[in-house]
């Protein structure tokens, strides 16, 4: 089974630099986590916890959605990436501003430096937005994973523009209300305009593709859009304009659309042919079983219930952790092994095949070190929210230790799979016919 065909599949030099730089940002992400145990105890608009966050939505999360995006929608949508250019200069982009902008945070310098990082990521979501829209029309047929693809990648940009008025606002001032108001709004664009929506609209694709399973209704996931969208859109209205006490009405919209999209995977998982599951599916179904707990934790956030504050803080925190180092990064985890063998594989080998024997895709990384990244994950995982809950810093810091080792688990194997040489291969021999 390919994930992508010779004549649509970009060139390597488009995809794999994501996939370098976000293994690389992941370390970076667990270094600094080991250095911000103290920054869980209050609130959540902290300098180190901002830094974090960022590091992980840009340069781990969305560094490594672009890169593997790119590869493929020419598989989601049956046709060529518009332009490999615009990918090439959204990565520089993208790049540029993540670091300029977690270094900003980490020292919260909020003046230009900061402008200048803003600007650069709207520059590289504007890109990515053409891009994906401009494939998506040279699609032969238009699906409700186009729906859910295009529709992100605009959400995406809504995101960036958000976060470049946040940082503007920094220095001038000039919206009306707290900036913790719009932090909210940023975020929840973010998390389910952007994360949600790309991540179902692919998965709805590749995992049944995986799985060797069929679809044949799509109900499901036409209504999971509508409710997502459509819980989006009036959060932000309400948000911005109305104040009204309806907020848990429209996280039940999303919440209630994500269910659909998990009852979809489930339906078409039990028409399987693929019985046995590897590391890379396991790790998936973890991930979309701790997607159950942000789920959770929305509707109890957005109930505005009578925590004392403290637990609140430490509530809202967990939520963060839960989609970000938890839902999202765990299935990075998982699909990054179900990915990038074969790309890697693809553009090594694909001219031997037939000719040479050749090495699988599972065959060009480590099993061993997945599987104890994927135990590494989980541990530091549940130690990083049980000490949050608990305020406990010594139970993050083991939790950090965790999600370090993990990062450093995953990047080797990347790394592997990155600098991979094709050996010398040996012919295929075949037997001359009786005469």
């Amino acid at each position: 089974m390919s994930t992508a065909t010779s004549s649509n599949s970009p060139g390597k030099w488009v995809v794999l630099p994501h996939y370098a730089f976000a293994a690389l940002a992941f370390v970076a992400l667990s270094i600094l986590l080991l250095f911000s145990t103290d920054a869980f105890g209050g609130h959540y608009f902290h300098p180190k916890l901002l830094t974090l966050t960022h590091v992980a939505t840009l340069g781990w999360a969305t560094m490594l959605i672009f890169g593997a995006l790119y590869q493929l929608l020419p598989v989601v949508l049956d046709c060529k990436l518009y332009s490999e250019k615009l990918g090439i200069f959204a990565f520089g982009f993208l790049g540029i501003g993540t670091i300029l902008l977690a270094w900003c945070f980490w020292h919260f310098e909020l003046g230009y430096s900061m402008h200048l990082a803003a600007c650069s990521l709207v520059i590289s979501f504007i890109l990515f937005t053409i891009n994906v829209i401009q494939t998506a029309r040279l699609a032969p047929k238009w699906t409700i994973e186009s729906d859910f693809i295009v529709t992100s990648a605009i959400w995406l940009l809504v995101t960036g523009i958000v976060g470049l008025v946040m940082v503007l606002n920094f220095t001038m001032a000039f919206l009306p209300v707290e900036h913790t108001h719009y932090l909210k709004l940023h975020a929840h664009i973010g998390m389910s305009g952007w994360f949600l929506l790309l991540i179902i609209g692919v998965g709805a694709k590749l995992i049944p593709m995986f799985l060797l399973a069929h679809a044949e209704r799509t109900e499901k996931l036409n209504w999971s859009y509508n409710l997502i969208n459509v819980g989006l859109v009036f959060f932000i209205i309400d948000h911005i304009f109305l104040h009204t006490v309806f907020l848990p009405v429209y996280a039940a919209l999303v919440v209630a659309g994500v269910a659909l999209f998990l009852l979809f995977i489930y339906e078409t998982a039990k028409t399987r042919k693929r019985q046995d599951v590897d590391l890379g599916m396991k790790q998936t179904f973890v991930a979309l079983a701790l997607l159950l707990l942000p789920l959770l934790l929305v509707m109890v956030i957005s109930s505005q219930l009578n925590f004392p504050q403290q637990l609140l803080s430490a509530v809202y925190l967990v939520y963060g952790i839960s989609v970000f180092l938890g839902f999202i990064s765990a299935l990075i985890l998982g699909q990054t092994f179900k990915t990038l063998p074969f790309i890697v594989w693809m553009h090594a080998y694909e001219n031997y095949v037939g000719r040479f024997k050749t090495p699988l895709p599972k065959d060009l990384y480590s099993h061993t070190l997945q599987r104890w990244q994927n135990v590494f994950y989980l541990l530091g995982f549940i130690l990083l929210i049980t000490g949050v809950l608990f305020q406990n810093q010594q139970i993050i810091l083991a939790g950090a230790i965790g999600f370090t080792l993990t990062s450093i688990l995953y990047t080797i194997n990347v790394y592997k799979l990155l600098l991979h040489k094709v050996q010398e291969l040996k012919p295929f021999t075949y037997g001359k016919a009786s005469v």
